[in-house]
């Protein structure tokens, strides 16, 4: 049994799996309010602790051994990602490369100057050169003089995480595995030919938004925004004023990005929403706020993608994701405004099976693509033996030092 445990600013959700051949079975799901953060960054421990305890008390009752076997996101906004190249000389005498070849040139890679208050949390290759002949997935018994590597090193404010891993294992679970965000939700939802064109994942959360790119199926490029589907909420709590609260479900229950698909005559009784609202705005004032929050998300996304070269450059073009996916006309708006094509990115079937049709909507909705994500990277980080070591960050390194992404 495995947990995926998605901790977010709005809400704690966690998946319980367990593997039954090429599938992971979807056992059940957990979701709870989430108190004490703020853009994925723990702001009052004692209450993120307690809400994560009484969520892995529910947890208990079905599985004890998963609360001790937990794949955790990382999503605060304070995460850097950068190229890294480590270069080796081949130590025997025959060149053949061995396991420890490919351990030095990769702990090489890692050798980056980082401020102390920041620490590694992936370092994930990209691609091994031996003797200048690049694009090699794995050396091993390969002949060479020089082995050298291509690693993304993923760091973050190590504070933050460290706060969120303590708020866990103070409510007793235990940590098997970390991952940032963009790189737990594009596991169940792209493909190998969408990673080998080109494409860039787009994760709206609710406090921040993050992508992740992809080319020659390689992570090229990930990032991390602080703006989210809760800023759509809080506009619309300002325009129409009214409390959040209500401004979620108008958003949830009348939501478009696209103002021009709407008829200017239609209109939203307040008064269905909350019997203390009155008024009438038009559907199609309530979109224009919402498109001009998701026009500023996207503006960040592609900024970001002319930085390294990409913007309307991916051939397979943009993948949505998050709870923020669910609005209708958001792909369009994306096409629009990135200049490539899009699509709502939903886990893949093909990778899980539930017990009841209810556990569905795990795999149908594309809130879920980071915690299945979770359960999946658990998956197969679980057929790679990890170096003997009590500290959950070095155990994370040695896991991806293997792992190039399928």
């Amino acid at each position: 049994m495995v947990l995926g445990l998605d901790i977010g600013s709005s809400q704690i959700k966690a998946v319980l799996a367990e593997a039954t051949g090429d599938k992971l079975r979807i056992i059940t799901g957990f979701s709870r309010p989430s108190l004490g953060l703020r853009k994925g960054t723990v702001v009052e421990i004692d209450e993120v602790t307690k809400n994560i305890g009484e969520l892995l008390n529910e947890v208990r009752l079905v599985s004890k051994p998963a609360v001790k076997n937990i794949y955790l996101n990382v999503g605060i906004t304070d995460i850097r990602a950068q190229i890294s190249r480590g270069i080796i000389a081949v130590a025997r005498a025959n060149s053949e490369i061995h396991e420890d070849d490919i351990e030095r040139v990769i702990q090489a890679s890692q050798a980056i100057n980082l401020p102390p208050n920041r620490m590694i949390i992936h370092t994930i290759t990209r691609e091994f050169i031996v003797d200048g002949v690049n694009d090699i997935r794995d050396p091993l018994g390969m002949l060479g003089s020089r082995l050298e590597v291509s690693s993304l090193v993923v760091d973050a404010f190590s504070p933050a995480v460290k706060s969120l891993i303590k708020c866990v294992e103070t409510a007793g679970g235990g940590i098997s595995g970390l991952f940032f965000n963009p790189l737990a939700s594009s596991q169940p939802i792209l493909t190998k030919n969408q990673k080998e064109l080109g494409v860039v994942l787009i994760d709206i959360g609710f406090a921040s938004t993050s992508i992740a790119v992809f080319e020659e199926n390689k992570l090229f490029h990930t990032n991390i925004f602080p703006i989210g589907s809760g800023h759509i909420t809080n506009d619309l709590a300002i325009a129409l004023k009214i409390p959040v609260e209500a401004a979620e479900k108008i958003k949830i229950n009348y939501g478009c990005v696209l103002p021009k698909s709407i008829p200017s005559r239609e209109s939203v009784d307040l008064k269905k929403i909350s019997e203390n609202l009155s008024g009438t705005p038009s559907r199609k004032f309530i979109a224009e706020v919402i498109e001009s929050r998701v026009q500023e998300i996207f503006e960040l996304v592609n900024n970001d993608l002319k930085l390294i070269g990409k913007a309307a450059r991916l051939p397979a073009g943009v993948v949505l994701t998050g709870g923020g996916a669910k609005l209708p006309g958001l792909a369009d708006l994306a096409r629009q405004e990135l200049r490539l094509s899009a699509q709502i990115g939903l886990p893949s079937p093909s990778l899980f099976e539930t017990q009841s049709g209810e556990l569905n909507e795990y795999i149908e909705s594309p809130e879920y693509a980071l915690v299945l994500g979770l359960v999946v990277w658990s998956k197969e980080l679980g057929k790679i033996k990890p170096r003997s070591s009590d500290n959950i960050f070095t155990k994370i390194v040695a896991l991806f030092k293997n792992l190039l992404p399928s």
